[in-house]
C-alpha cells in the first residue's frame, strides 16, 4: 500500500496544530532577541501571556546570572547562521518564571532564516524538566551522603 505524502494544506493544519496545542513551550525570537511568538505552552510553563511576552526581550526567562553567556552564545549564532543544537541535542538551562521562581528546562532550537539565507531569528521548543532535575538532584545528595556515612 502506497501512501500520498501530506499536501500542503495538511502540512499547514499540523503546523498550526502543533504551535498551538503542543504542551511545551514553542517560541520564536527575531535577530534582536525579542520575542515574537510564544504558545500557549510557553503561558503554562513560564507564567506570562502572549499579551506579556510578545514584543519583550529573552531576558524576562533568563535569570540574571546566565544573561551575558546566552547573549554571547545567541550573537555567535546570529551571525553565523550555526549552532550544534539544531542537529537535535538538548540543552539543558535554568530558566525563570513571571513569578520569580527559577525552573529546569530542556529545549532545541531552529535557526530561521529568510528567503535570502540570513538570519532572521530562532525558534525553540522548551519543556520543564525541574521535578526530574530536582529528582536526580536529590538521588545524587543521597548516594554522596550514603557514601559518607560508610
Amino acid at each position: 500500500m502506497t501512501v500520498a505524502p501530506m499536501s500542503a494544506a495538511q502540512r499547514q493544519t499540523l503546523a498550526d496544530t502543533i504551535l498551538t496545542s503542543a504542551g511545551d513551550a514553542i517560541l520564536c525570537c527575531d535577530r534582536d532577541g525579542l520575542i515574537r511568538f510564544w504558545n500557549p505552552g510557553a503561558v503554562r510553563i513560564f507564567g506570562f501571556s502572549a499579551e506579556q511576552a510578545l514584543g519583550q526581550s529573552l531576558d524576562i526567562i533568563i535569570p540574571e546570572q546566565q544573561r551575558a553567556r546566552h547573549w554571547r552564545g545567541f550573537q555567535r549564532v546570529i551571525e553565523s547562521g550555526h549552532t550544534h543544537y539544531e542537529e537535535g541535542d538538548l540543552l539543558a538551562v535554568p530558566a525563570l518564571r513571571q513569578d520569580g521562581r527559577r525552573i529546569s528546562v530542556e529545549f532545541t532550537i531552529m535557526p530561521m532564516r529568510g528567503p535570502d539565507g540570513r538570519m532572521d531569528g530562532m525558534a525553540a521548543v522548551m519543556r520543564d524538566v525541574t521535578e526530574r532535575f530536582e529528582a536526580l538532584r536529590d538521588a545524587r545528595r543521597r548516594l554522596k551522603d550514603a557514601q559518607k556515612a560508610e
